[in-house]
């Protein structure tokens, strides 16, 4: 397997992950504070993936050098998550949802600015699709949820949040000097949970940690493991061997991924109209996954 397609399929396998941290999120979503819960979890992933780094690779001494690299990108990433959970205080998570698909094109403009990476035309057009059948997920293909959409405060501060993921994918590339993926990854979290902690101090100190439901320490778990350090590890990963907009393009998997654990956790679906979406979804990846001289 070349490392193209292993870049790849670590992003299909970030994109499931990303999407269950949707929906078990959303149980959670009430008993805690964001600051205080993402502060807890770059923690806990940083104890992981720091773990992981030891007991394989190791920490390299060069890994060391420069170590505003790891805050820089520590402090985007926990940029994105602040603006993110800020925006939800006021935008619908439809409206939310369709922010985040400009996500992908972000990358692209990002990825050319900071690393001269092309976009092909080819490319373009799969961005474009994507963004479609995402939108048509999301919507349920119901033309009156979309007339709903308006841009309000919490969708512009989303968006800044969204600006913010997208940079932190070519950045990666950018500053990686390297490093292996998982200890590249380990440096980061520890920055993001150092600098996400001091934001939200107050927050912390203010959770009574002892009295959260059993539900909360269940999903932090499966948000520090699979949708932390997992995804973070993949992310870079995938990073190192793919241009930014088709790592971001991934991102417009996540409602059909979603949809699918909605089904799975008995939850019902939706109706067979939205299977359109999907397959425009599908249809996006397959003209990235094809070899491009210029990618």
């Amino acid at each position: 397997m070349s490392n193209a397609a292993r870049g790849h399929l670590a992003m299909l396998v970030f994109s499931a992950l990303v999407a269950g941290s949707f929906s078990l999120g959303v149980m959670i979503a009430n008993d805690i504070a964001p600051a205080a819960l993402n502060a807890l979890r770059f923690a806990l992933a940083a104890g992981l993936v720091g773990a992981a780094a030891f007991a394989s690779h190791g920490v390299p001494a060069y890994a060391f050098r420069a170590p505003w690299r790891y805050a820089v990108l520590g402090g985007i990433f926990g940029l994105y998550f602040v603006l993110m959970f800020e925006g939800l205080k006021t935008a619908s998570p439809v409206s939310a949802s369709a922010v985040f698909t400009l996500t992908p094109v972000v990358a692209a403009i990002a990825g050319y600015v900071l690393l001269r990476q092309i976009t092909t035309g080819r490319m373009a057009l799969a961005l474009a699709i994507g963004a479609a059948g995402a939108l048509w997920v999301i919507f349920k293909a119901d033309l009156a949820l979309l007339r709903q959409f308006h841009v309000g405060r919490g969708e512009a501060i989303y968006f800044l949040g969204c600006i913010a993921h997208a940079i932190y994918t070519p950045m990666v590339r950018k500053l990686n000097r390297g490093e292996p993926a998982v200890v590249f990854t380990f440096g980061m979290l520890v920055a993001g949970a150092l600098l996400v902690g001091l934001w939200g101090w107050r927050d912390i100190v203010a959770t009574d940690w002892g009295a959260l439901p059993t539900r909360v320490w269940l999903v932090l778990a499966y948000l520090a493991v699979f949708s932390s350090a997992a995804t973070f590890v993949l992310l870079q990963y995938a990073t190192l061997r793919l241009p930014s907009a088709k790592v971001m393009a991934y991102t417009y998997l996540t409602p059909t991924w979603v949809v699918a654990l909605e089904l799975g956790l008995g939850h019902g679906g939706p109706g067979p109209q939205v299977l359109g979406g999907v397959a425009l979804s599908v249809l996006a990846l397959l003209l990235l996954l094809r070899n491009d001289a210029r990618s």
